[in-house]
């Protein structure tokens, strides 16, 4: 259904039976828990693998390598951060560099994604950085004001797996298409609200409800109480460490739910926050029709369950399913992003999402002196 539309100046490959373009692209999620890799023939998956995080910052070079193992590749869609309007990875500059991190110092969490683009930049592999959620012009500015992380990058192409997803299952066009996602990962958790094909309100991992790891949106007392913070403590706060046990994997979190007081007191907090925010999206919007959830936490049968129940009042409630068995939704996302920007079937979903037009920078639409300074020192 969605194999129309141009084939642009990229090197395709044409297969030898029936004419038939094949366009061979990659996509990487730099997720807090791991690095997921997803890799496509077209329509055929050819890569579909994850590594964990801590694997990667030892040895950020295994990346390169699994994204080598492809062969001949056309596109990657890289780790892109906050996200940066569309951007080849050879035209990148350390300005770059910088918003798609907003890093002051080096945090390991933040040197793993510069370090593996560096290495794809050194490898001559031809690919992109692609926007966050901010940089969509499909995103009203009043909704952007005082807001920097409305939605990573990696959440924007977990929005693309979904939209793709339920239009192809609908059997309609993506402009026909509404809905809510929860995008709950291994470190943050994220609501994005689609309308007629396009974003246009989110609730990002670091502004809104706790995530499994992080603390999301922060009390200002509680933020001028601890002074100066480094960028670790985004990566702290959230569900783990209320209960104790910040190491936890999500199975046993839910496990320990029913065992533990700790463990009920960030499960209802995890929770419920996450349902404050689908009906904050929700508002935003004239009319969806339904919640999709997405995310590793949502691979737990009894978070799923607890989620659903509790959505259900909004719109009928379910999981994205995705259509690889290991890599997160998100690597699937982006591999799907990358073949519309070579050119192949998923184009008109780029162009629903309107990535070639993102535009700006995350700095956008703050206003507090400190931040108006660095948009003067960066000149964006």
């Amino acid at each position: 259904m969605f194999r129309g539309g141009r084939l642009d100046s990229q090197e395709l490959k044409l297969c030898g039976c029936g004419g038939k373009w094949l366009v061979r692209v990659c996509g990487i999620d730099p997720g807090t828990s791991s690095w997921d890799i997803v890799g496509l023939d077209d329509e055929d998956v050819v890569l579909d693998t994850s590594i964990p995080t801590r694997e990667v910052l030892e040895e950020p070079s295994r990346v390169i390598k699994i994204v080598k193992s492809m062969g001949s590749v056309d596109l990657v869609v890289a780790p892109s951060g906050y996200g940066l309007p569309l951007t080849r990875l050879k035209d990148l500059d350390e300005k770059q560099f910088f918003l798609l991190t907003l890093k002051r110092e080096r945090e390991d969490r933040i040197i793993g994604l510069e370090h593996v683009v560096k290495l794809l930049i050194k490898e001559g592999v031809e690919g992109y950085v692609i926007p966050g959620i901010k940089h969509l012009p499909s995103v009203p500015p009043y909704r952007k004001v005082n807001k920097i992380d409305m939605g990573t990058s990696d959440k924007l192409c977990s929005v693309a797996l979904a939209l793709w997803e339920t239009a192809r299952e609908s059997n309609v066009e993506y402009d026909d298409v509404s809905f809510v996602l929860v995008e709950m990962g291994g470190g943050f958790t994220a609501v994005i609200g689609v309308e007629q094909g396009e974003v246009v309100d989110a609730v990002g991992g670091a502004e809104g409800c706790m995530g499994f790891m992080a603390c999301g949106g922060m009390d200002a007392e509680v933020a001028y109480l601890l002074g100066g913070f480094g960028k670790k403590l985004i990566y702290t706060g959230g569900a783990t460490y209320i209960a104790g046990y910040e190491g936890i994997t999500p199975d046993e979190f839910a496990l320990m739910t029913e065992r533990d007081e700790r463990f009920r007191l960030a499960w209802d907090a995890l929770i419920e926050g996450t349902v404050k925010d689908v009906a904050s999206v929700a508002a935003s919007l004239n009319n969806f029709d339904l919640i999709l959830l997405s995310g590793r936490l949502t691979r737990v049968e009894r978070i799923r369950r607890e989620l659903e129940s509790r959505l259900t009042r909004f719109s009928p409630t379910r999981r994205v399913k995705g259509f690889a068995k290991i890599a997160k939704e998100a690597a699937q996302g982006a591999a799907l992003i990358a073949n519309g920007l070579s050119g192949g079937f998923c184009e008109p979903l780029v162009e629903s999402l309107r990535i070639r037009e993102a535009c700006g920078s995350v700095l956008d639409y703050v206003y507090f002196d400190e931040i108006r300074d660095l948009r003067r020192k960066l000149c964006v």
